[in-house]
């Protein structure tokens, strides 16, 4: 048996939508779509972000930590 690809569990480039608002300098919360379901992550913004906006994960700092930003309209 061989270790599975790395990247397959990045959220990295997936799509999610703001759960919790993400302030300016703290955290929010994001449901995003990974592994064929949802995973809540914590996640960081430049910009504050409010609820049920969709976004992209563009980093991941942590196993349940993101970056995100929002999805152009």
């Amino acid at each position: 048996m061989h270790r599975a690809d790395e990247s397959a569990r990045s959220p990295v480039g997936a799509i999610g939508r703001v759960t919790v608002p993400i302030p300016l300098g703290g955290p929010g919360e994001v449901l995003v779509a990974v592994r064929g379901g949802s995973e809540a992550y914590t996640a960081w913004s430049e910009t504050s972000i409010d609820r049920d906006v969709r976004v992209v994960v563009i980093d991941s700092v942590s196993a349940r930590g993101v970056i995100v930003e929002r999805l152009p309209s």
